[in-house]
């Protein structure tokens, strides 16, 4: 069995992991939103088990803190279902959006041998039934599978066509009842312009929800920044690469930007 230290995060000088041997969790249930570029490596496509393993071995170092985690994740590692029918007029928008699903349960299947294999407990669950792979997603399934300590994987989206996996993360995060909504990103959190293209933008440590959208700022999309604010679900978004930042981010330390009612 793959020691779910040994990920490529470096540890501290008495073997623990950067994120703190004593890092308490201040939530007791997450929702961990990936996107599908999380499995790849940058500029490239599909899915590079490296990556994958860096994202599990992070995940089972927060779980094993005692917080209950679920991960919804994206497909645009494999296909993107919003920009398939670009070039390819022959395929109905709909089509194309359930393509995508289909992208994020291929990511699903390859996260969940990843965790098993560092010693998790999982379930896959999918809002499209596919009997043979995943469980189909049930709130109150789903919500037993997390009380029993396993890391639930939440895949196809809502299972609808034209609603982004960031909406489905924050509807699952509502209906599962989670503290907080992390949105895992390459970046340290939400700038006031592309950080990559402008070495001036400016990191926030705290926004509004209504600052996210009087400035347009590209957090997730407007449905899924709508349903939160409605519901207080505060969101950190953090960069999931710098080393023992989900646990980090699970005990409440200061990384990211936090989004919430009041900036």
């Amino acid at each position: 069995m793959v020691d779910p230290h040994r990920t490529s995060e470096s540890l501290s000088a008495d073997g623990q992991p950067q994120g703190g041997k004593d890092a308490k969790p201040a939530y007791r249930r997450v929702l961990l939103k990936l996107s599908g570029e999380s499995f790849v490596r940058p500029g490239e496509r599909g899915i590079s088990m490296d990556e994958v393993l860096l994202v599990a071995g992070q995940t089972v170092l927060a779980a094993s803190r005692g917080v209950e985690v679920a991960v919804v994740i994206g497909g645009g590692n494999i296909l993107r279902g919003a920009s398939f029918t670009a070039g390819n007029s022959g395929v109905h928008e709909a089509t194309a959006h359930s393509m995508g699903m289909l992208a994020t349960v291929i990511n699903g299947l390859a996260l969940q041998d990843a965790l098993e294999s560092l010693g998790a407990q999982t379930r896959l669950m999918t809002a499209i039934r596919m009997d043979g792979v995943a469980e189909p997603y049930i709130r109150r399934r789903a919500r037993r599978h997390l009380e029993k300590g396993r890391i639930v994987i939440l895949a196809a989206g809502t299972g609808s066509p034209f609603v982004t996996t960031d909406t489905a993360a924050a509807q699952r995060a509502l209906e599962l009842e989670a503290d907080i909504l992390m949105k895992a990103t390459r970046v340290d959190g939400v700038y006031s312009d592309d950080p990559e293209k402008n070495p001036h933008a400016i990191l926030y440590r705290g926004l509004s929800y209504q600052q996210i959208r009087e400035q347009n700022l590209r957090v997730m999309d407007s449905t899924a920044i709508s349903l939160c604010m409605e519901h207080d679900m505060p969101i950190l978004v953090f960069n999931y690469r710098r080393e023992g930042n989900i646990v980090r981010a699970i005990a409440g330390e200061r990384i990211g930007t936090v989004v919430s009612r009041t900036a």
